[in-house]
């Protein structure tokens, strides 16, 4: 194997390892959701014409399970590695910031997709969502898990200590994932907080995807595909130049 891949190998083993973890645990979170929300809530809301509440739910749980578990995935990795002093073996090697993105940013798309194939196998049999449009599932997904994986190693980067990448993670990914319409249709709000919601890029990730499902979304899926596009881009631009300077791993 080449020296990324052997990298891209590392992290994914290491996730794989703790499967119990790091992809059990976040399956049954969703089915807990699922189990609550479906069943309060599947008589009470209505979407879409032709679509349950709880069939709504499902594209919704699963995007925001491959979303957090991709960040979670590099984020962890670096901040741990830092903390225990085990990343110099890693600046002792030849490997390039390039070779470092595509290993964590790669290790990360790899945890979400996990996570995300492991919620939809289960909370499937609550919902049994149709599949209109795959290659948009799979367009979404992969840039979803991808902009969170970069986000995670911008955000691993960046902190020094647990309790500032669980600050990053509660007070940004957690209300950015939960306020972008994983539980409901920005169209049942107030009309300020619709134009709120079209300012969270997590939301066209989730609407995007579950256009795959239904054919019907809250805005085109073309538009949302542009704005996924480019946060990938920026965000991945901004990891990418972070590993080339060695922000915070370098003296």
């Amino acid at each position: 194997m080449t020296g990324w891949t052997t990298l891209l190998y590392k992290e994914v083993l290491r996730f794989w390892k703790v499967g119990f973890q790091t992809v059990a645990a976040p399956v049954l979170t969703a089915v807990l959701y699922m189990l609550i929300f479906g069943h309060i809530l599947q008589d009470r809301v209505k979407v879409y014409d032709s679509v349950s509440y709880t069939a709504f739910l499902v594209p919704g749980l699963v995007m925001m399970s491959v979303l957090q578990n991709a960040f979670a995935n590099s984020s962890s990795s670096l901040i741990q590695s830092k903390i225990t002093g085990n990343l110099v073996f890693l600046l002792l090697t030849p490997l390039s910031h390039w070779s470092w993105f595509f290993a964590y940013a790669g290790a990360s798309v790899a945890r979400g997709l996990a996570v995300g194939l492991g919620v939809f196998a289960v909370t499937a049999w609550f919902g049994q969502p149709s599949f209109v449009a795959p290659q948009w599932i799979i367009v979404f997904a992969v840039l979803g898990a991808g902009i969170l994986g970069a986000l995670g190693i911008i955000a691993g980067l960046w902190a020094e200590k647990f309790d500032q990448m669980a600050a990053f993670q509660n007070f940004v990914i957690m209300p950015m994932t939960f306020l972008s319409g994983v539980f409901y249709s920005i169209h049942s709000l107030p009309a300020f907080w619709q134009d709120v919601s079209h300012l969270n890029p997590f939301f066209y990730m989730i609407d995007g995807f579950r256009y795959g499902f239904f054919g019907v979304s809250d805005v085109s899926p073309w538009l949302s595909l542009g704005i996924v596009g480019t946060a990938l881009l920026v965000v991945s631009a901004i990891a990418v130049r972070l590993l080339r300077i060695g922000y915070k791993i370098r003296g």
